[in-house]
């Protein structure tokens, strides 16, 4: 993987956001302890199990994970 989730995640900042996942990477931007070097899906999942409150549902973060994977998968092919 060349991009943590984090960076991977701050493309979707958005000033008005317009769906779950901007809005979801506009609140992490703002939150300084996210794992913003992590690369693995435990570590930052626990993380927002215990300090995501600005998340609705843990299910945002797994479709922006699962975007992620596929992003990676993709840029690493070619």
């Amino acid at each position: 993987m060349t991009k943590s989730f984090y960076h991977f995640l701050m493309k979707f900042r958005h000033p008005e956001p317009k769906d779950a996942i901007s809005i979801f990477a506009n609140h992490a931007y703002l939150d300084h302890s996210f794992p913003k070097n992590s690369f693995d899906y435990d570590e930052v999942s626990n993380y927002l199990e215990l300090n995501g409150h600005y998340l609705d549902s843990m299910r945002i973060f797994d479709e922006a994970w699962e975007t992620y994977l596929f992003q990676e998968e993709k840029e690493t092919r070619y």
